[in-house]
């Protein structure tokens, strides 16, 4: 689900169709059905992206992974009564890898 932005309707529809998801939008001017991602991009820009000085994009892309695994995998999410996102995936992750 994404908002009506021209990227959003336009360059991301042909990758959309050939991972063969189905793309569906908000309704316009009701950005509060996009909350979950909203939500995401303020925690991400807190936590990860203005927490420490970058000097450069190599230390940005070495810290991206990390912070990843353990938002998803570590970090308690109160909207799933402490439990971590990772937990409401199937036993594998959609890369087949085992999750711990």
């Amino acid at each position: 689900m994404t908002d009506n932005a021209w990227a959003y309707r336009h360059s991301l529809t042909t990758m959309v169709a050939k991972l063969g998801a189905t793309q569906i939008f908000i309704k316009p001017h009701c950005p509060w059905q996009n909350g979950k991602i909203e939500r995401f991009t303020q925690t991400f820009q807190t936590e990860w992206a203005y927490r420490h000085p970058f000097t450069n994009n190599t230390e940005r892309q070495a810290a991206l992974a990390p912070w990843l695994n353990t938002h998803d995998n570590e970090r308690r999410h109160t909207a799933l009564g402490g439990k971590p996102l990772a937990s409401r995936l199937a036993p594998t992750s959609w890369l087949g890898t085992p999750r711990n």
